[in-house]
């Protein structure tokens, strides 16, 4: 399928699915996460979560962070660069929703793009390659492409995965990970 027939699948599975299950299944995605290889990394940045699009709630990948003392990233949306700025979260960071309803920090301490080691990627569907279909505005593509190398990106899906998306192009980075409830995916 391409990825506009996808965007329109998923969100339709997702409005379909309740807040509980939503959170259960968040929860049991947090706790595979626990299982990779990733907690000896010190840079951790992870998606605020929009409840009125039914993404997964990162609350319980936020708290994984603050018991682990890692450096927690969070981002604003430029919509001029069509890219990510990203801040520390603190104690003192005042989250603020944009005018697209996505809860964003107000400012902040600016932390660069290449220092990020994990990158907690939000997406609608992804495929058995490690490519992923998301909102289709391309911030985290060029969110992920000033990145170093090396940076590890694991998508957080609610659903398994798709057999392949058929209009991959070449500016979309691959995940190393993709998460479900169910199961840890490798690229």
């Amino acid at each position: 399928m391409k990825k506009n027939e996808l965007r329109k699948k998923y969100k339709s599975l997702r409005h379909e699915m309740s807040l509980d299950d939503i959170d259960s299944k968040s929860l049991d995605i947090s706790n595979l996460l626990l299982t990779l290889d990733i907690w000896d990394k010190s840079f951790y940045h992870v998606f605020l979560s929009m409840t009125q699009h039914k993404e997964i709630n990162t609350d319980y990948i936020l708290n994984i962070l603050a018991g682990k003392d890692k450096h927690t990233i969070v981002s604003k949306s430029n919509f001029e660069t069509i890219n990510l700025e990203n801040y520390l979260l603190t104690d003192n960071t005042i989250i603020k929703a944009n005018r697209w309803g996505i809860p964003e920090p107000v400012d902040g301490i600016s932390i660069a793009s290449d220092m990020i080691d994990v990158v907690f990627v939000p997406l609608l569907c992804f495929d058995k390659q490690g490519h992923r279909v998301g909102y289709g505005a391309g911030y985290y593509d060029n969110f992920l492409a000033d990145c170093k190398s090396e940076t590890i990106k694991i998508g957080l899906s609610l659903f398994e995965v798709e057999d392949t998306i058929d209009d991959v192009y070449e500016g979309d980075i691959p995940l190393n990970y993709c998460v479900t409830p169910q199961k840890i995916y490798q690229f």
